[in-house]
This record gives structure tokens, sequence and C-alpha cells, in this order.
């Protein structure tokens, strides 16, 4: 863990009740499936073509400089989403879990925490993935083709299950997740694993900052 937040935010993660996960680079190591479906836009609508050797330098770059170097036009990117995550659906069987991130879920479950997943995949790709896992203690999944629009379902959640920003704790891997949880007034764990490098996201503060999945369970309270 990067820093020395433990103790003092620990206190503040005392009355936890959800933990809400981003999908793709914190559960699941899709970097492949999404290279392969992008590829497949690209060579559909005159995009540039990603190859695997670009990822440790895209990774270090906003979301917007990236649609730049690719051709994207950022306007488009909720009209991509829907087409993008359709593509993504023939490769859910190729999906695999990070190593230790199943053990993680089952011990939070076991801890008594709700389990949910916002993301901008689609709900059908991760429903299929949970199954294929026999994964059954996600009580909810909220999924938007927006973007840049996680923090909106993260009230919209709060909301809906009446619950306190104190309560909820959000696992994500990309700047924009960070930055969704402050819109919304809930803690964030960032997880190194995942689609951005720690170059870009530390300049959104993280209240936290992990490199492999146990450190989760050291940071929440028994």
């Amino acid at each position: 863990m990067y820093g020395d937040k433990k103790q003092g935010l620990s206190k503040e993660l005392a009355m936890a009740k959800y933990i809400i996960f981003d999908f793709d680079g914190t559960l699941v190591d899709s970097k492949d499936v999404v290279i392969s479906a992008f590829n497949q836009l690209a060579q559909k609508h005159n995009f540039k073509k990603m190859k695997p050797g670009d990822i440790d330098y895209l990774r270090k770059l906003p979301v917007t400089e990236r649609c730049k170097i690719l051709d994207v036009p950022v306007y488009k990117l909720p009209y991509f989403a829907v087409e993008f995550y359709s593509l993504y659906k023939h490769s859910v069987k190729d999906l695999i879990m990070f190593e230790g991130i199943e053990e993680l879920m089952e011990e939070l479950n076991n801890r008594g925490y709700n389990l949910a997943i916002i993301s901008s995949n689609s709900i059908d790709n991760i429903k299929e993935f949970l199954q294929k896992n026999r994964i059954d203690y996600i009580k909810q999944i909220i999924c938007s083709n927006k973007i840049f629009g996680k923090d909106k379902e993260i009230k919209k959640f709060l909301k809906e299950n009446k619950l306190k920003n104190s309560e909820v704790l959000y696992i994500g891997d990309e700047q924009r997740d960070i930055v969704a949880c402050k819109k919304s007034g809930v803690k964030i764990i960032w997880v190194e694993w995942g689609f951005d490098a720690v170059e870009i996201v530390k300049q959104e503060s993280p209240d936290y900052m992990v490199s492999v999945p146990g450190e989760i369970l050291d940071i929440l309270p028994r």
C-alpha cells in the first residue's frame, strides 16, 4: 500500500456496509479482450488500432488523451460503447479474475459486507461472467455506457439503497473512478493492477492505493 493513511481512514470505514467494485481491470483481467474488441471497432470506424505494446504508454494518459492518439471522437464514446461491449461479449468466456480477487470477494462476503458492481461494461457480460464462475453473492450490478458519468450511478445507488456516503466503499482501477467517487463523496481504494498507471491516478489523490488484493483486507476493519 502506498503512503501511511491506514490508521486514520480505517476508522472512517468502520461504518462501511457495501463494497462496490469496478469490473474491468479491477475484478477481471480483460486487457486482451479489450484490445481485440477495440481493434474490431477500429477496423470498422477507421480508428488507429492498439497493439499490446501500446498499453504501458496509454495507461499513463487520461482517457481523452488516449482518444486523441487513437483518433476516437470523445463525444461519440457512449455510442461506440454499446457496439464495443457487444463485440466484447464474444470473449467473456476467456476472462479470468486477477490472482487473489476471488479469495478477496469471498472473505468480504464472509465478513458480512454487501458486494455490488458499478461498471461501464454491459450487465449481460457481467452476469454471464459471474454465472460462469459461480459467484452468487453480488447483491447488485449497475451499468451505464456514460464513460464519465459513474458518479451519477453511485449517487443513484446510495439513494435507492438509503445509504450514507460513509456506508459505501468503491474499489476501482481508473482515474475516472477516483473522480466519480470524489464527486459522490465516497471513499475509494485504487488498485494498481488495472488499466490506469500510478502516474496518472496520483494526481487525483485516491484515499487508498494498493498493489495486491490482500491489502484491501488489511485496510478494512474486521
